[in-house]
């Protein structure tokens, strides 16, 4: 079993959102966010935590060490969901490819619809297909 899809699988199963996995280059670290609608305490990563490890136990997972966090202020958007869920904030986007030459956006989510994703800039509305969104993050608010 691919190993995100089996990490995806325990941490919907604690009741909790996959929002990220990375691993190092040799697949020796593995770093897993979670998010939950009430959020994410260090309780609830030590949780994740313990049942994850047991979990590589048993599958016969190699990695030498296992991070659990949040996802943070600045949140990654990754799912179209991700965009839709948070509409109305502000988000910063990386494009594959530029549009009149330019790739960063930073703006307002304004929603998916048929797979392309609308963002308000200064006033100005943009659409962008999901497909050619390389990055999204939240902006965070202080």
């Amino acid at each position: 079993m691919e190993l995100e899809r089996l990490i995806e699988q325990a941490v919907v199963g604690l009741g909790y959102e996959l929002v990220d996995f990375e691993t190092s280059p040799r697949g020796r670290l593995l770093r897993v966010f979670i998010d939950s609608a009430r959020g994410v305490s260090v309780d609830d990563c030590a949780t994740v935590s313990n049942h994850l490890t047991r979990l590589f136990t048993v599958e016969n997972i190699d990695y030498d060490r296992l991070e659990v966090s949040s996802p943070g202020l600045d949140r990654p958007l990754k799912k179209p969901a991700d965009f839709e869920r948070f509409t109305g904030q502000e988000a910063q986007i990386r494009l594959r490819i530029a549009v009149n030459g330019q790739r960063n956006f930073k703006g307002v989510l304004a929603g998916v619809t048929g797979g392309k994703l609308r963002l308000e800039v200064a006033g100005a509305a943009h659409t962008f297909d999901l497909a050619q969104v390389e990055k999204a993050r939240l902006v965070p608010k202080f």
